[in-house]
């Protein structure tokens, strides 16, 4: 049988599949997991998975997999259950697998590194001091604005953390191109298996929602990351130390353009 598993939205939602393929795998043992996503490479080496599909690259999957054979198709998005919109935090794999069917036994991500990927990217980490990788501004390319109230950790809170580790620690700071710079920091703009293998090389790292705390689960790297209007109850691990913002002191203007 072929099971047809799509993921949409970002990088650290595919991340987080990857913990579904186990869920789906244990069910259907002997099905063809066929993935369809914009971030084929995070299933790079992935034992559980067939075959991976780039989202705008699935010409022939319907003749390839589906016509006249067995097949499921585990298309539907967690973000639009009602169950997940509506009622007490509940977490993205329970509500994922509820959808499809599926018992959730506790399934964590899994990214796959090879020794090669190690042994190229590592010596653009080497430094004289343990690493601390920072990311404190989350979000993809091209969203127009270097900081979300709610998601980014404050300027002054980085700041903070950066004047307390800059002699003890070489600081990289993960982030997009278009991002602010600190001071006493590095820059990594690499690809996400680059930044994996970063993770792995860090002493500490301070991380907020975004594909990194994804990442670093995946890699069963205790990190410390910050939420603000997310919860680590429906996006996160007990793994990490979770720092939750103190609650809104103050009604937000939706009525603004």
């Amino acid at each position: 049988m072929n099971i047809i598993f799509q993921i949409d939205g970002g990088l650290g939602k595919s991340i987080m599949a990857t913990a579904m393929v186990k869920v789906i795998k244990k069910r259907y043992k002997n099905a063809n997991i066929i993935v369809v996503t914009a971030y084929p490479d995070v299933f790079l080496n992935n034992p559980d998975v067939f075959e991976v599909h780039r989202s705008d690259q699935i010409n022939g999957l319907y003749l390839k997999h589906i016509k006249d054979q067995k097949c499921k198709i585990f298309i539907a998005d967690p973000y639009r259950d009602s169950d997940f919109i509506t009622e007490s935090p509940i977490h993205l794999f329970k509500t994922w697998c509820k959808i499809y069917g599926l018992h959730y036994n506790n399934e964590q991500p899994q990214i796959y590194l090879t020794q090669p990927e190690l042994d190229y990217f590592s010596p653009f980490y080497k430094t004289d001091k343990p690493i601390l990788a920072i990311q404190p501004h989350g979000g993809p390319e091209g969203l127009g604005y270097q900081y979300s109230w709610t998601r980014d950790i404050p300027t002054p809170t980085v700041n903070e953390v950066l004047e307390y580790y800059k002699e003890s620690h070489t600081i990289i700071h993960i982030k997009r191109q278009d991002q602010i710079i600190y001071p006493d920091t590095l820059q990594a703009l690499d690809g996400f298996r680059s930044i994996a293998i970063l993770l792995q090389l860090s002493d500490k790292r301070l991380l907020v929602d975004s594909f990194t705390q994804h990442m670093a689960a995946a890699l069963n790297l205790k990190s410390t990351v910050c939420w603000i209007s997310t919860k680590p109850e429906v996006f996160g691990y007990k793994l990490h130390d979770n720092v939750k913002a103190e609650p809104f002191t103050k009604e937000p203007d939706l009525t603004a353009a």
